[in-house]
């Protein structure tokens, strides 16, 4: 009976502090709404039950919440005003670990759109007319004159080596079914010290 009691004001106790939690973070929420120039707010690291008690006020609030954060220890929940509510290059970003740069993701979104405008217009141009034949040698021909592949070509000779392991390089010399025998002997000798 004494456990069953001591459990009962453990709940209880537990019970007390997940209200003074949800109130803390309704007083919290509802100044964020009011603050004017906060269009998001990142909140300290919290367990599961507090995040997700978080999640529900924010929810009832008419907020957006995401948590971030790898490892049980730092997951921390964000909450953003409707009007504020993240695109998915933010999230990604949070995910990441990152701060969110808004003029960082602009530039990398008109990046993209030129990127996307030039591969256009080389698509309108269409394929580019084949120039005349030419001897790929001769772009090439100040660099290395005309005659020295030739000469490189006669002095070089195949390594005779080349992909096979000469039998003196083995340190193994047993065939497979040496081998694989020693393995199973192996095995059955450690089976029957087992038993």
């Amino acid at each position: 009976p004494e456990q069953a009691a001591r459990m009962k004001k453990l709940q209880e106790q537990e019970k007390r502090q997940k209200v003074e939690f949800r109130k803390r973070m309704e007083q919290e929420v509802s100044q964020f709404i009011q603050a004017t120039g906060e269009p998001r707010r990142r909140f300290q690291p919290m367990n599961k039950i507090e995040r997700s008690i978080l999640h529900d006020v924010a929810e009832v609030a008419g907020l957006t919440s995401f948590s971030f954060g790898d490892d049980e220890d730092s997951r921390y929940v964000m909450v953003f005003k409707k009007e504020f509510a993240p695109s998915d290059e933010e999230l990604e970003a949070y995910r990441r670990g990152e701060e969110w740069d808004p003029a960082r993701a602009e530039e990398r979104r008109r990046l993209r759109e030129m990127a996307a405008q030039q591969e256009e217009a080389e698509l309108e141009r269409g394929p580019t007319p084949p120039g005349p034949p030419n001897d790929y040698k001769d772009k090439y021909r100040h660099l290395i004159g005309s005659d020295a592949a030739k000469a490189a070509a006669r002095t070089m000779e195949a390594n005779k080596a080349y992909g096979c392991v000469p039998v003196a390089n083995k340190r193994d010399t047993r065939s497979i079914e040496e081998a694989m025998n020693e393995i199973r002997a192996k095995k059955r000798l450690r089976q029957a010290e087992d038993e």
